[in-house]
């Protein structure tokens, strides 16, 4: 790979070829990049329900059983 690029000059390794590949495969890189993040936002979401149902759930198991009347 590297004879390939031996006689081209600097801008063609470092602008051209990146630029080419940023078009071919942009939609891929957003559709992987949107896939994730949507992925790590619906996991941050469960981690917050799931800590707000044990909060819930402490704070009424810990009034309740406090109580002399159950």
């Amino acid at each position: 790979m590297g004879e390939i690029f031996a006689g081209l000059p600097w801008w063609v390794k470092w602008i051209a070829v990146p630029v080419i590949a940023l078009v071919v495969f942009g939609g891929l890189i957003t559709s992987v990049l949107g896939f994730v993040i949507g992925l790590l936002f619906k996991a941050l979401v469960f981690v917050a329900l799931v800590a707000g149902l044990v909060y819930v759930v402490r704070k009424f198991t810990s009034s309740s059983s406090s109580r002399s009347d159950w």
